[in-house]
């Protein structure tokens, strides 16, 4: 006779007693056994078709991270910085790397770029932001700051590199913006982003070298790689977000409310639909609200 072990455990055990002579026994005991290598068989396939799939589910994930991910140095002082920010770039399997408006490119950024040096080899050069943004058709961007706003600097109001690597979605275009060595990103240039992100640092020397902040950032992202929540999620895209704001600009502005009431309500609905992290499904839903209201108020 023979005793099965349930064949969904990975982990089977055969236990075969002492040999029967009947023949009804022999054939029932030949059978079985057969059944039981089909089953083997079976759950063998199983398992390899789960691994194969998981790891091309993991490779795709990789893919889009590596490929839709743009580093952008906006006007950079020296080269040797942009050495060091594309190093940092390939510890994380990071590739894009773009600069606007940058100083010139000597050996200085080849040779910190060490293992680096594709990177600085491939960057692609732009003469402004909007240049870029268009070229490359950006879906979201994202400015980085070393000052943090607050309740009343509504442009500012910034993720740290945890919330950013714990809701990004891979599946769109996105820009990381690192800005001048000395001055960093302009109001305008972060105004103009989706969001922006600080990290926490003390107060008495808070600004970071543009390559250790990278590093902060970009293993935040690497870290959650395989986490994105994006299974059966389509995050919207740049279009539908700025159909969607118009529709509440237009809202705004009819309302009989102070100017300055009715741009910093813009503003914060920005805000909050960038840091939301809204599907397309959601974008939809909310601008069809919005132009409902629209039409009854008019």
């Amino acid at each position: 006779m023979v005793k099965i072990g349930d064949v969904g455990v990975s982990e089977q055990r055969v236990v075969e007693t002492a040999p029967v002579k009947n023949e009804e026994n022999k054939s029932e005991t030949k059978s079985t056994s057969t059944s039981v290598k089909k089953a083997k068989s079976r759950g063998h396939s199983l398992a390899i078709e789960d691994l194969q799939q998981n790891k091309k589910d993991s490779t795709d994930e990789l893919d889009l991270f590596k490929n839709n991910i743009y580093i952008v140095f906006v006007e950079c002082e020296t080269a040797g910085n942009v050495g060091f920010l594309a190093r940092t770039m390939a510890n994380f399997g990071l590739k894009n790397l773009v600069l606007i408006n940058p100083t010139t490119l000597t050996q200085e950024a080849y040779y910190q770029a060490t293992h680096g040096k594709y990177i600085v080899e491939n960057a692609l050069i732009y003469s402004s932001l909007d240049e870029f943004y268009q070229s490359k058709k950006i879906d979201f961007k994202i400015a980085t700051t070393g000052v943090a706003g607050g309740s009343y600097n509504l442009s500012r109001i910034p993720l740290k590199p945890e919330q950013l690597g714990e809701t990004i979605n891979v599946n769109s275009k996105i820009a990381i913006l690192f800005g001048r060595e000395g001055n960093g990103l302009t109001n305008k240039e972060i105004e103009d982003c989706d969001i922006s992100v600080s990290i926490p640092t003390d107060p008495t020397y808070p600004v970071l070298n543009v390559s250790h902040a990278a590093a902060i950032i970009f293993y935040e992202l690497f870290k959650n790689k395989h986490e994105y929540p994006v299974e059966d999620l389509v995050e919207s895209t740049g279009v539908e977000k700025e159909y969607l704001i118009n529709d509440m600009v237009d809202l705004i502005n009819s309302l009989d409310i102070p100017d300055h009431k009715k741009k910093n309500g813009i503003k914060t609905f920005r805000n909050i639909i960038n840091r939301a992290f809204i599907t397309g499904r959601e974008a939809h839903t909310l601008k069809g609200i919005l132009r409902r209201l629209k039409n009854k108020m008019g």
